[in-house]
């Protein structure tokens, strides 16, 4: 019908590029790991995206919550135990899906993956591309890791440990703040190659992740 169409110079609407049938039983897939109609195993021909194997939409926004009940009810689908009297083959694809299926939620549960994935995607430099870090920043991180190492080793009652707890609470504060901006640049997403995608990764690059994951 679709060649008949063209044929006659008639428009035919394009299914969505996220759109996706079973290979089996033809019903739709809302991950191409698994069918929930036919409760088929799917290995895809082309390595899915973190949101497709999920089945959610692509974007910074997202739910963390309902990210995970979603794991956590594909995991029951097609986790390897299920399968432990199948073939062989069959009980590597179910590791190989649920390996994917826990890379994908790795990334997209945390939101500096996440946004460094949608960077990436989208035609932005990667972090090794882009290291314009200013030397104002780069004072401050000897700084705080000065502070660190001081307030680690005082006794817990110490000014260098009150010191340390409240820089605990600024690069939190700071990493929300950056977070936040990160989010309005990828918010509704850019277009691919968008300049916003720089700005985001130079904010990306120097956010103190390291140093706030030392002293939260």
């Amino acid at each position: 019908l679709r060649g008949v169409l063209l044929g006659l110079g008639l428009p035919v609407d394009e299914p969505r590029a996220h759109t996706q049938a079973c290979p089996k039983c033809w019903a739709h897939l809302d991950t191409p790991l698994f069918c929930e109609s036919c409760q088929a195993l799917l290995e895809p021909n082309e390595r899915p995206t973190p949101f497709q194997v999920l089945g959610v939409d692509t974007g910074y926004g997202l739910d963390v919550m309902a990210l995970r009940k979603r794991l956590l009810a594909l995991s029951r689908r097609m986790h390897p135990d299920f399968y432990g009297g199948a073939e062989a083959s069959a009980r590597a694809l179910a590791e190989r899906n649920t390996a994917e299926l826990n890379s994908a939620f790795e990334i997209l549960a945390d939101d500096v993956r996440r946004a460094d994935w949608l960077v990436t995607s989208l035609g932005g430099p990667r972090e090794s591309e882009e290291r314009s870090t200013p030397s104002e920043f780069l004072a401050e991180v000897l700084e705080w890791n000065e502070a660190i190492e001081a307030g680690r080793a005082a006794a817990s009652d110490s000014p260098a440990r009150a010191e340390l707890r409240a820089l605990a609470r600024a690069l939190e504060s700071r990493r929300a703040e950056a977070m936040g901006s990160i989010g309005a640049l990828l918010e509704p997403l850019p277009a691919l190659r968008s300049p916003h995608l720089l700005t985001a990764r130079r904010q990306l690059n120097d956010l103190p992740d390291e140093l706030w994951t030392k002293v939260k």
